[in-house]
């Protein structure tokens, strides 16, 4: 175990987040942590879906086909 100096704000806060009474500020910061590993994983996937989607909406969009039907 170790002590950290926290803002007597952030103590309130995490007051106000917890489950029940007797639940610990360890286990409140267990469960952010975990619940930020999830958004940043889900944001990782993210970010790889926009950019393999980029290309086939670059092909897509960039045809002469199209170009074609526009001054038709």
């Amino acid at each position: 175990m170790t002590t950290i100096q926290v803002k007597k704000s952030i103590v309130k806060s995490l007051d106000e987040i917890k489950t029940h009474p007797r639940q610990t500020y360890n286990e409140i910061i267990e469960n952010m942590t975990k619940i930020i590993k999830k958004i940043k994983s889900k944001n990782q996937y993210d970010e790889f879906l926009h950019k393999v989607q980029q290309n086939k909406m670059k092909e897509l969009w960039d045809n002469k086909s199209d170009e074609e039907w526009e001054s038709a």
